[in-house]
């Protein structure tokens, strides 16, 4: 007789996470860890204050990230630009040639965290896009319009419509990346489009809806941006990471706060998973009976996407016991929360 799969025991090639915040100084130095533990690479956001927006400030910002990796580690930042209204095509060509900067990052003004410097008149960074056309060089998308009059569930489908949709017609060999998709109907429009766009989801979208942020108390360190929503947009989300698709990888969106920044009365939009994704994400495959997925999902889609090798080195996580990560990690600015997914964790990597 064949025999079974083994159910405890998954061996898959070392991750990468396709969406990741880092920030800077002391949280820079206590972040770092939690991510290089388990992950190979990263593709690093650029919404410091002030923005990494040329290619000489990414350079920089990707030498503070390697001098604070801990002795030993191997992990390689992957730089992203900030799109401004006044952003040079030619330094964006060059940061990319040079091997600086990766893909560039558009933040509709005002969508997220550290977005004051985004793009509000999507004509004036036409230039730029299409260069990158022209490079293959990928944008990152924050999808989310900022119209004050759209509801805050509703704003990942009005962008398809409205920005995505007319965007993609005018630039239609620009390959881009919807981050961290939160919806049912982002979901489709990456099945239904067949070149030139992908998706991240994150770990945290895979595990909660949005009572978790509002049922029976307001939660603040499940707020993140876009918000979570109804849990059909949730199923659909583990549908399509558990699917094999391609199109579909992992960027964790992780993205530290101190904890006195989230507990604010107007506290911080960002969810930090970096310490416990990989065991959350084999909880929710192992679940959905798709274990043989999550090396897809989590490391062969996103190197597949931006053209780059899968990683040659491995990781086993093995299914036992609760797993007890840390509640907090501590910084030099304060203690940062880690993700608590609701829910007893008996994945761990070993």
């Amino acid at each position: 007789m064949p025999q079974r799969p083994d159910t405890t025991r998954l061996t898959l090639r070392r991750p990468d996470d396709w969406h990741l915040h880092l920030r800077d100084g002391a949280v820079l130095r206590a972040v770092l860890p939690e991510t290089a533990r388990h992950f190979a690479r990263a593709i690093v956001m650029p919404n410091l204050v002030p923005p990494v927006v040329t290619g000489a400030e990414a350079a920089a910002y990707r030498d503070r990230i390697l001098a604070a990796l801990p002795e030993g580690a191997r992990f390689t930042p992957l730089m992203t630009l900030y799109l401004t209204e006044e952003t040079d095509p030619d330094d964006v060509a060059r940061a990319h040639a040079e091997g600086i900067a990766t893909a560039v990052k558009l933040y509709p003004a005002g969508a997220t965290t550290n977005s004051a410097s985004g793009v509000r008149d999507f004509d004036r960074v036409r230039p730029v896009l299409e260069r990158m056309a022209e490079i293959g060089m990928p944008l990152c998308v924050h999808g989310e319009v900022t119209d004050p009059s759209v509801d805050i569930f509703d704003r990942e489908a009005v962008f398809i419509d409205k920005v995505l949709k007319p965007l993609r017609k005018k630039v239609p060999d620009l390959r881009i990346v919807m981050e961290h998709v939160t919806t049912s109907d982002a979901v489709d429009y990456v099945r239904d489009t067949p070149r030139n766009l992908a998706a991240t989801i994150t770990t945290h979208h895979l595990v909660i809806n949005r009572n978790a942020i509002l049922a029976g108390g307001i939660r603040p360190h499940n707020y993140c941006l876009p918000v979570a929503k109804r849990e059909k947009h949730r199923v659909a989300l583990v549908q399509a990471a558990v699917s094999g698709d391609r199109r579909f990888f992992l960027g964790t969106d992780s993205a530290p706060h101190v904890d006195a920044r989230k507990l604010e009365p107007c506290g911080c939009a960002g969810i930090f998973t970096a310490t416990n994704t990989m065991s959350i994400l084999a909880e929710v495959f192992d679940a959905a009976g798709a274990l043989r997925q999550l090396e897809a999902f989590a490391s062969l889609n996103g190197p597949q996407y931006y053209r780059l090798p899968p990683n040659e080195e491995r990781i086993t996580l093995e299914k036992g016991g609760p797993v007890d990560h840390p509640a907090r990690i501590e910084s030099g600015d304060g203690p940062i929360t880690v993700f608590d997914p609701g829910f007893r964790l008996h994945w761990r990597v070993v």
